[in-house]
């Protein structure tokens, strides 16, 4: 059986705990667990206790994030990094462009060259803030056409948003196994460890795998589901619909390259065994996989449409309240039925900035141009809203009951300007003209 057929097999098979925020609990083998307390003098089956944080210890209960890890070594036993080359990735303070109020569009990525992994084909678009100062975020693409193999990640700057675009992805962390598709998102925790395997083979029929999409890097608060507010108590994104992993390990005793991204940089060391290696843990910081289809869409029924805010799926707060220094939004398909309502986005400038992204289909607000692996950056302030051959459809168009179904679009949208990387703001995919698309938005003034 080929890695990719045992991959797609094991991603079939995967059981998950549901509930985002829960005090989650699993064990790969019965007893591995310990009960009545986290650090016993000695932990069952021989294995080490480990407390992983994801907050300080003194943060309210509330927010605070932590779980417990029952493994076969302890993760202090490994050899001494070294700084590696960070390829792609890049990490706020981004200092070597400035901030650009244009508004800018990119085409998807190129095509990586042959055996490109998850992290090598990790490419930084921008972001804000300071990774060494967890405030702020990134924004990252990334476009495979190989497994990692004996190969880890981690990620000690921040917490990972994977939105994938195309071909699904099997994470193996150390919580345990998500499979993550095109539609669905998946959440790593700040410091988990974590291998990416492909799960599809490119679309002519041919044996190699291939995935592309987005990942969000949070600096700050970790994401959490947003408040309702005069909602009530339902709607948006269910606690019930994140699942997390049940636990699995990796018993292998082979050299296994772990990479860690630490204040902006890649470093490396060969372990001698899988850090893999948890048997048993509970806590609440762990991995999630989420189905953006089940996003519970509240709109109008009556006139005009919420602001894009209704939309948000996840935030991460700052110290400001309902300032979020990142907000995960996403437009699945929803009715429309305002009436007397010009039902594309409004035209707007936004004191938040915005990076928009397209999983599938096609997005409401604009015609053409924006194509799914694609993204448009619109920074504060910078005016943006459909083009004209969408204002020209929507202005004319029977206000009839209308099912947007054919398209799923997301957002990142971040309390501070982001300043896009050099890479992305000279590379080829950059598309020349986009601020063409409003062209020929012609005066009907009528005094």
């Amino acid at each position: 059986m080929s890695g990719i057929e045992q991959a797609r097999k094991t991603a079939e098979g995967l059981g998950y705990s549901p509930g985002f925020g829960n005090e989650h609990s699993s064990e790969a083998v019965p007893g591995a667990l310990p009960h009545g307390r986290n650090s016993p003098q000695r932990a069952p089956l021989g294995l080490y206790a480990e407390q992983l944080s994801g907050s300080a210890f003194t943060e309210p209960r509330a927010h605070n994030r932590r779980s417990w890890l029952y493994r076969i070594r302890p993760s202090a036993a490994h050899p001494p990094f070294v700084r590696i080359g960070n390829g792609g990735v890049r990490s706020a303070p981004f200092a070597e462009s400035v901030p650009d109020p244009n508004r800018l569009r990119w085409n998807p990525l190129p095509e990586p060259a042959p055996g490109t992994d998850w992290l090598a084909g990790l490419w930084t678009l921008g972001g804000n803030g300071d990774a060494s100062q967890r405030t702020g975020m990134a924004v990252h693409l990334y476009h495979a056409n190989a497994s990692m193999t004996d190969r880890v990640f981690s990620d000690s700057d921040g917490e990972l948003l994977i939105v994938p675009e195309s071909g699904g992805l099997l994470l193996r962390t150390e919580l345990g196994l998500l499979a993550a598709r095109p539609g669905e998102v998946a959440l790593i925790p700040r410091g988990v460890r974590f291998r990416v395997e492909l799960l599809a083979a490119v679309p002519d029929g041919g044996q190699s795998p291939t995935a592309r999409g987005y990942v969000c890097e949070n600096y700050g608060q970790p994401f959490q589901l947003p408040d309702l507010g005069p909602i009530g108590a339902n709607g948006l994104a269910n606690a019930r619909d994140f699942l997390a992993p049940e636990a699995a390990y990796e018993d292998v005793e082979r050299p296994v390259e772990v990479v860690n991204k630490f204040c902006g940089n890649l470093w490396a060391a060969t372990y001698d065994h899988s850090p893999l290696d948890v048997v048993a843990w509970h806590g609440n910081h762990v991995p999630y996989v989420y189905d953006l289809r089940r996003f519970n869409v509240i709109g109008t029924i009556s006139y005009d449409h919420p602001d894009p805010s209704i939309f948000t799926v996840l935030t991460s707060p700052s110290d400001t309240p309902g300032l979020a220094g990142v907000d995960f939004v996403v437009f699945a398909p929803r009715w429309l039925v305002g009436e007397d309502t010009f039902r594309p986005p409004y035209f707007h400038r936004n004191v938040m900035s915005e990076y928009m992204g397209l999983i599938e289909g096609a997005y409401d607000a604009k015609a053409e141009g924006f194509v799914p692996g694609g993204g448009s950056l619109h920074n504060m302030m910078s005016a943006h809203g459909p083009d004209r051959e969408t204002f020209d459809r929507a202005s004319a168009a029977e206000l009839k009951p209308q099912k947007i179904d054919d398209g799923l679009a997301f957002m990142f949208e971040t309390r501070w300007p982001m300043t896009a990387t050099a890479q992305a703001a000279n590379a080829d995919h950059l598309q020349k003209g986009y601020d063409d698309v409003w062209q020929g938005l012609e005066r009907h003034f009528r005094s």
